[in-house]
């Protein structure tokens, strides 16, 4: 039977592990989304996961709206993700781009206009500005021109991230950004061929995956989803109806995998689950699945040796512990991260976390 520390293929990557580096906002490339010599260091630290899946990135200023993120739309962008990409393969590492819009999570103050959505709706809550947080905006519910604008950008975000020598990209289609805001019923009010029946709420993140895939390779290309919980206002009615049409969906484009943030209990963000939707995907996609959200190394053992999953992405963990393969084969302590440190910039908490051997030595 498969197990954590087993080889797997996503489409053309080929992992030495099944424990992946989930993806996370660090907000460290500074007001024009640049990469810097910071975040090479530390991600070339973490390169031991069987694939690192990068901090979700902007594809163009529009749908970028999280302070000091960093951005793939153009040249000095892609130049800082090559000391980071190189930085990783230089550790025997591999590692993906998250392309990102976020939608109707976007301020106008750092978008630059009025926020875009698949409805006019406003989001729940604050949004984080370089002023500090400030009230959502209402979103424009975006046209036919604008979602051909959009997946153009979603497009060339992917080929600078070749360019720029990523192994391949990941979709960000979970948590309530945009591609989320078409698929769930929540926060998509469309009468047209994007809103409505499921087949129609499908539409956009095809086209996107569709975009992405005939620039790269579909070979190349993942996506994130969360069907089973509430995200920044954005839920399903029907999650397993949605999901298994998804699966059916994924299956004819060939995604050669995805990544579910599918929680199982309370998690440590406050968000509540439903039941699981992977088992109904299963049934219908034979891509690998990679689980993510809270799993302890027993749960994700079970998952993995029962079939229903072939990998799991951890996240703060792999904060605080770059060796975190190491420390999880070993059955080593973990560092305690410190959250007051995960977004306020510089290198305290970020590239400071000792390894093991470092310890051991002390």
């Amino acid at each position: 039977m498969p197990n954590l520390f087993n080889p797997l293929k996503l489409g053309a990557i080929e992992l030495p592990n099944r424990i992946l580096m989930a993806p996370l906002t660090r907000a460290r490339a500074g007001r024009e989304g640049v990469p810097n010599d910071l975040m090479a260091r530390y991600y070339a630290q973490r390169a031991g996961a069987g694939l690192i899946i990068s901090e979700a990135t902007g594809i163009s200023r529009e749908g970028l709206g999280w302070p000091d993120a960093p951005g793939l739309w153009n040249q000095d962008q892609v130049d800082g993700w090559k000391k980071v990409t190189a930085a990783v393969h230089k550790e025997g590492g591999r590692i993906v781009a998250q392309l990102w819009h976020m939608g109707r999570v976007v301020h106008s103050d750092l978008g630059g206009g009025q926020p875009v959505s698949s409805s006019a709706t406003t989001a729940p809550d604050f949004a984080h500005t370089y002023e500090g947080k400030k009230p959502y905006e209402e979103a424009r519910a975006l046209t036919q021109a604008d979602i051909d604008r959009i997946l153009g950008d979603y497009a060339r975000a992917a080929r600078n991230a070749i360019d720029a020598g990523f192994d391949g990209v990941q979709i960000h289609g979970a948590n309530g950004y945009l591609v989320d805001q078409f698929l769930r019923d929540s926060a998509n009010f469309r009468n047209d061929d994007y809103g409505g029946s499921i087949a129609n709420r499908l539409r956009f993140a095809r086209m996107v995956l569709e975009a992405v895939g005939g620039e790269i390779g579909i070979d190349r290309v993942g996506i994130r989803l969360s069907p089973n919980i509430l995200v920044q206002g954005v839920e399903d009615s029907d999650p397993i109806a949605l999901y298994t049409e998804l699966a059916k969906l994924l299956e004819e484009l060939k995604v050669p995998w995805i990544e579910l943030r599918e929680p199982y209990k309370p998690t440590a963000s406050g968000s509540i689950p439903t039941a699981p939707v992977s088992p109904a995907m299963r049934a219908h996609y034979s891509g690998k699945i990679v689980i993510n959200s809270d799993y302890d190394w027993t749960d994700a053992r079970h998952r993995i040796e029962g079939g229903t999953a072939d990998a799991v992405s951890i996240g703060r963990l792999f904060i605080a512990n770059p060796d975190l393969v190491h420390r999880i084969a070993t059955n080593a302590p973990l560092n305690a991260g410190d959250s007051k440190t995960f977004y306020e910039g510089g290198a305290t908490g970020y590239v400071d976390y000792p390894f093991l051997t470092e310890q051991v030595a002390a």
